[in-house]
This record gives C-alpha cells, structure tokens and sequence, in this order.
C-alpha cells in the first residue's frame, strides 16, 4: 500500500507505509556513533553509563570520538560508522551520540541497499539527526525515534540523567512501554488531527527543501522546534518550507520547544494559522529540559482541548 504526495517538496513521490522496527528488550545491543558534531567524552561515558543501567549492551562507533573542526572526525568515517552500527546483525538500536551539524553531509555517502537489506532496526537521535531520520523515511522506509541522546546533559550529565526525559525514553524504546500523552501548553488553532507524524528541527528541515529529502506534509502531524533561533530567521525557514510546498495538505501541525529563540509564537502564528489545521505548541519535544520522545512516521493525534499529543505505536505492528 502506499499514498502519493503530489507537487512542492520532492515533487510527485509515492510513499510507502512505514515499518515500525522491533523496540528494545533487555540485553539488546545498541551502537552509538557520532554523525554530527564532535563528542563530549564525559558526556559520551555517562550516557553510556545510562543506557547501561537499563539493561543495554552498549558498543561504540570506532571513530565516535574523533574530531575535525566543528565536525566528529571525517565524513567518510563519521558515515562508515553509522552503516556499520546499522549492517550490524548483532546491534539492535543505532543511536546518535549528540547533534550539531554535519548530518546532511553523509547522506549521499551511504549504501543505502545494504543498510536496506540489513532490515529494520531503531534510529535515535534529534536535533541535526532530523537529516537522517528524513533520509531513513525517504530511503528505507522506516519509522525512527527523535529524543534525547546520551552525550548530551539531559542524559549523560554527571548529576545523573533529567528523570522525566529518561523515564519517557525508556517508554518509548522499550517493548510494552506505553508512553504519556505530551503536553503542550498553547492553542494555536483549535482542533483534533490524526495522521502520520513527521518533521523535526525547523532549520533542517529548511536545509533539505530542494532535496530527495525535503519533507512532505500531505496528511501528516508535522512537528516544528528549534534552538538559538531569531524569531525572523524563525520566519524565513517557515516560509521557505511553506513556500517549497513542504507544508502542503498537512493535517495538524505540533510546535516543540524553542530555546534561546525569545518568543517566536506570535510569527509562528501568524506563519502557520492561514494552514487553517490545528495548532498545538509548547510541547517538551527538541531542546531543554526535559525532553520528551517521539516515534516519526508513526500514527499521532492531536486534541487541541487536553493540549496533548499522543502516539499509536504498537508492538503488534512492529517488525519482528
């Protein structure tokens, strides 16, 4: 089954119904890599320490804490770790170790038919991940989880991990985990949604607009947030997404958090109202603390009068 995606971003695309990989069960192995900025190793120990405690075996990328500039080591090296995590038949999660820049720069350096024979498995990450969670829809057609990453603060402070984003994580990688609904606290546009949820970080998604990647709204949730962001720069990738088509025929859009942005609510109102879908915002999904998780390309409901989002993933649906 598949639906098709008409006109704007990425012109006419058929889009197969994602597959919702296997969630974790104790004792599963999981690989961190580093596709984007360079690695705290602090950070990178704690967090390791973190998913250990949850019951993980926890391997790492060869070049996880290389650095070259702004990025984690070269992009043929930050790319070979990433394919080898996920070709892995022994590794069941490839998880980002932090965000940053330099996502976009592996994507056409993949083997994208090996990683596709390599079956389904979970992708974690957020921020600058948004590139490759774009990309897995896009090329192996698969359903991957943005949340928190261990060598950030949020998890791998040395205080310990922020508890309200740890206990949502594990929910929602977990079989039989049942995330909360998330909460927002705005009402943009009144409403109720459902659809396939998609997005990520607004610069991202500005950046692939023009791109194989660029995303494609037509029925979905869309989720919008940012970090250190302008208010009118905020304005500028929201009208190049809405100008490139990106926004076409959404069902809901979600606004995430917007750290060190001022307030940009009022421009994103302005920008996104005239969709005339439901707008919901204020939800702890993105930056800050705490950060909550979200499965992407899974099914999502938007109910503007209980302020909530809440996802449909099922382990019945998911690949075994």
């Amino acid at each position: 089954m598949s639906e098709r995606f008409p006109g704007g971003a990425g012109g006419d695309a058929s889009i197969t119904v994602p597959t919702l990989p296997r969630r974790l069960r104790p004792g599963d192995t999981v690989a961190l890599v580093a596709p984007a900025g360079p690695v705290d190793p602090v950070l990178l120990e704690h967090g390791t320490e973190v998913l250990t405690e949850l019951g993980l075996r926890v391997v790492h990328g060869a070049s996880i804490l290389a650095r070259e500039g702004y990025l984690a080591g070269p992009d043929a090296a930050r790319a070979a770790d990433l394919q080898d995590a996920w070709c892995d038949p022994g590794v069941a999660a490839v998880i980002c170790a932090r965000g940053g820049y330099g996502s976009t720069r592996l994507l056409g350096l993949l083997d994208w038919d090996a990683m596709a024979a390599a079956g389904p498995k979970i992708l974690l990450g957020s921020s600058d991940i948004t590139a490759l969670h774009r990309a897995f829809a896009d090329r192996l057609g698969l359903a991957t989880l943005f949340g928190p990453m261990p060598a950030t603060t949020v998890i791998g402070d040395p205080e310990g991990p922020e508890p309200a984003t740890l206990a949502h994580l594990r929910e929602a990688l977990f079989e039989g985990g049942v995330t909360a609904p998330i909460i927002g606290d705005r009402v943009i546009v009144p409403g109720r949604a459902e659809g396939r949820l998609t997005g990520g970080n607004l610069a991202l998604l500005a950046a692939l607009c023009g791109t194989r990647y660029a995303m494609r709204a037509r029925g979905r949730i869309v989720l919008l947030e940012d970090v250190a962001e302008e208010p009118y720069r905020i304005d500028r990738m929201v009208t190049q997404l809405l100008q490139a088509g990106c926004l076409d025929g959404a069902a809901g859009i979600v606004l995430g958090s917007w750290v060190e942005c001022g307030d940009p609510l009022p421009t994103l109102a302005e920008r996104l109202a005239p969709l005339d879908v439901p707008v919901l915002a204020g939800l702890t999904v993105g930056h800050g603390t705490p950060q909550m998780s979200v499965w992407l390309e899974s099914n999502v409901a938007i109910v503007t009068e209980s302020y909530s989002l809440s996802g449909m993933f099922r382990d019945s649906d998911a690949a075994t």
